[in-house]
This record gives structure tokens, C-alpha cells and sequence, in this order.
């Protein structure tokens, strides 16, 4: 009997050190990392190989700046030709509470929304549901400006391009107060035009998000129903939702938090601020749902997003006119432009795809290059200054390293053609 006994102690123990290190696995502040290799069909070899160093060392560089910045919780995602190159998520969702940010894990998108809009947009055209080129009074006979000429001519694409003439921003107060759309629309009569359609860029959240009752119309179906039948559930964005009381339902969100100074922050109550205009700013989703809206976007072979819808959504309509420190974090951008939805950005030789959102403790950052086949995405709960360079310092490195490979190549085939 006291041989048994004997025996049982060390198992009790190594029972002991097994629980502690789950316990201790499963801490709120651990990292967590997913870095997917999806095999095509026919099991070909990953592209991953292809920029599996820069991962890494963008990795590296990335956590050493999060945990310096006092974020408390974010989430990032890198896709490289139809794959998932690394998905991570960082610290808690909520301050003081114990669960993790995952990558199901929603946050606001705010104005990143707008690409999403975008994306719905390209889709209803090619399918000639709703007609970018068709004008808005016919169908919204009900539409009205404050002059009959910008009335009768602006088209939905002016709406989807910041290119309706008004002035910029317009009734953005309102929308703070959360008057409903309708209401604002119906004061549109009332707001100084600085140029015909077409003309100029003028950031709109109002305007924008008069596509909800246009596609509404035309398809006798609401903008979430729209959203889940030709984006969320084909492209498999299984977490995506729309509006503030999907937000607040949902037991795995990321809660606001502002900050106090020195990186220190402070839980902020959950708010519906910017959810009456839903197109432009009130589109809620997971790292896990971006990553698979930017393989789709990227992915020229997809069935849910054709080239001609792709071709749509990033044509550039309009030169934007932008302040030096909203590209402040990059390295000298060539041009600045905008789509149906997106920010056109020639950088590095390159074409951007891009676009930022903020509202009341969140941001979120988006970017796919087609030339590269890559894209990435980034969202955190608790915004600062730092969150602003993680991606242009990830196109940095991949251009870097791709011109590089480029010289190398060029240089071999000058070696070949002297000898």
C-alpha cells in the first residue's frame, strides 16, 4: 500500500505542472499567431515560400511595436496569392477582463466600410441590378439638391466617388446626432454646392450611404440582406454584420478604449455613433472575415467577384486632393485618387488599394496590391499613433525585397545575352 502510494506522487505532480502550463497557455496576454498554408485543389506547392523571410521579420517588428504601443487588443492578417500568410490577434478585449482578442472577434470598421459598400457596388453593376451611371432621381424621384442641374445629373457613381459637387463632410453633424438617414437626406436641398457632378472630390459619409436606399429599392431587399446574399456569405465572411444592435448581441466583440495619454487607456461605453449611414461607416466585422474579403478581391479566377466587377471597383474617378499627414507614414506617395469605394495610392511603382477608418475607439486599416497579389488588413480596439505605420512599413519590405529580386533577375538575363 505504501508502495502505491509512492507511485501516485509523481504522477499527482506531473498532473500538476500539466495544468499550470495550460493555465498559463491560455493567459490572456499570450499572442496568438496563425500563419495558414491553404493547398489549392491539385495540392500545388504553397506561394507562401515565396516571401516566408519577410514574414517573419515584418513578425518580429510588428509584435516588438505593439507591445511598446500599450494596444490593447488588435488583430492583423496578411493574404498572398489566395492565402492566409499570417493572421495574428494581440492582448484583450476589453481592459481588465480576461478574454482574448481571436480571430472571430468583431470590431467596427467604420469608414472602412465604404469598401465593402464599393465592393457590393461592382457586383449590382455587372449584374445590371443597380447602374453606376444612372442618374439617382431616377431611382429616387424624391432626390433633391439645391440646384435643379446637380439634381438631374449626379449619377450613383458620383455618390460612390466623392464626387457629388457638395461640399464636403455634409451633414456629418447630424449623423454625430444620430438623426436618421432619411431625415438627413431630406435636408440635402439645403446644402451649398461647390461643383457640378463629377468634378471634384468631397469626402461624404450622407451622400455615400444614399446607395442603402437606391440598391434597397431596386431590389426590394434591405442593405444586410444584400450584403450577406452577394458579399458576407459567399465570400466567407462568416462574423460580418451590420448595424449597432448586431454589434452589441454579440458575445465576442471588441470593446472601445481611449487614450488617456502615455499610451494608457480607458474603457469607453459601447456607442451607435455613424450606424445611421450603414454604407459609409456602419459595417462590423473580424480579422477572419478580412482576410477572406481580400483573398475574393485578389483572387482574378473567383466566382463571387468577377474582373469586370474588379475592373469597376478600382478604376480611379477622381484625383484626391489629401494633406501631407494623412499619408504621413509612408514613403512618399505619388498620387492620390479614389475609386468606387477605395483610395487609389501609387506608391513604390505600384497601384494601392487602400483605406482607413475611425470612430469612437476603433480603427481599421486596409491595403491589397493586384500587381503583388497581396494584401493585408489591420484592426485594433485602442487607436494611436503607431497603428498608422504598420502598413506601409509591411509594402516597404515586400517592395524592397521584390525590386530587389527584379534587379537580380534583369541582371542574370544581362549576364546570359553577353556570353
Amino acid at each position: 500500500m505504501i508502495k502505491r502510494k509512492q507511485l501516485y506522487i509523481p504522477i499527482i505532480i506531473i498532473f500538476v505542472v500539466v495544468a499550470f502550463k495550460l493555465q498559463a497557455f491560455i493567459n490572456p496576454s499570450e499572442i496568438t499567431t496563425e500563419k495558414i498554408n491553404i493547398q489549392i485543389e491539385n495540392s500545388e506547392p504553397s506561394s507562401l515560400n515565396e516571401i516566408e523571410n519577410i514574414i517573419t521579420e515584418y513578425d518580429s517588428i510588428l509584435t516588438s511595436e505593439v507591445k511598446k504601443s500599450g494596444i490593447v487588443g488588435a488583430a492583423i492578417v496578411i493574404i498572398y496569392k489566395n492565402e492566409i500568410a499570417l493572421l495574428k490577434c494581440f492582448g484583450v478585449q476589453k481592459k481588465g477582463e480576461k478574454d482574448v482578442i481571436n480571430k472571430h472577434t468583431i470590431f467596427r470598421l467604420a469608414s472602412v466600410s465604404k469598401t465593402v459598400t464599393g465592393v457590393l457596388a461592382g457586383i449590382l453593376d455587372d449584374e445590371n441590378i443597380v447602374d453606376l451611371d444612372e442618374k439617382v432621381v431616377n431611382y429616387l424621384p424624391e432626390f433633391k439638391l439645391k440646384n435643379s442641374e446637380s439634381t438631374n445629373n449626379i449619377s450613383v457613381r458620383h455618390l460612390l466617388s466623392h464626387t457629388s459637387g457638395l461640399i464636403p463632410h455634409a451633414y456629418d453633424l447630424m449623423v454625430e446626432d444620430h438623426v436618421p438617414l432619411e431625415k438627413i437626406m431630406s435636408r440635402l436641398s439645403e446644402v451649398d454646392i461647390a461643383a457640378p457632378p463629377g468634378e471634384l472630390y468631397g469626402y461624404q459619409n450622407v451622400v455615400y450611404s444614399i446607395y442603402d436606399p437606391i440598391a434597397s429599392k431596386q431590389t426590394n431587399k434591405s442593405f444586410n440582406s444584400l450584403l450577406n446574399e452577394k458579399i458576407f456569405i459567399p465570400f466567407g465572411m462568416s462574423d460580418a454584420s451590420t448595424g449597432y444592435d448586431a454589434f452589441k448581441s454579440d458575445d465576442n466583440k471588441a470593446y472601445p478604449h481611449y487614450n488617456q495619454g502615455g499610451n494608457k487607456y480607458s474603457v469607453m461605453r459601447l456607442n451607435d455613433r455613424y450606424y445611421n449611414t450603414i454604407p459609409a461607416a456602419g459595417i462590423n466585422a473580424s480579422i477572419s472575415d478580412l482576410g477572406q474579403f481580400l483573398i475574393t478581391l485578389t483572387n482574378e479566377d473567383s466566382k463571387n467577384f468577377s474582373n469586370n466587377a474588379r475592373e469597376t471597383v478600382f478604376t480611379p474617378q477622381v484625383n484626391s486632393l489629401l494633406k501631407r499627414t494623412y499619408f504621413r507614414s509612408w514613403d512618399k506617395v505619388q498620387s492620390k485618387q479614389y475609386s468606387i469605394g477605395w483610395r487609389i495610392v501609387g506608391y513604390k511603382g505600384r497601384k494601392i488599394a487602400y483605406h482607413g477608418g475611425y470612430v469612437s475607439g476603433y480603427k481599421a486599416e486596409i491595403a491589397l496590391c493586384n500587381e503583388e497579389d497581396i494584401g493585408i488588413a489591420i484592426l485594433t480596439n485602442s487607436p494611436n499613433n503607431s497603428s498608422a505605420k504598420t502598413i506601409p512599413t509591411f509594402l516597404n519590405m515586400l517592395f524592397e525585397y521584390k525590386d530587389a529580386l527584379t534587379m537580380e533577375k534583369n541582371s542574370e538575363v544581362n549576364e546570359q545575352d553577353k556570353s
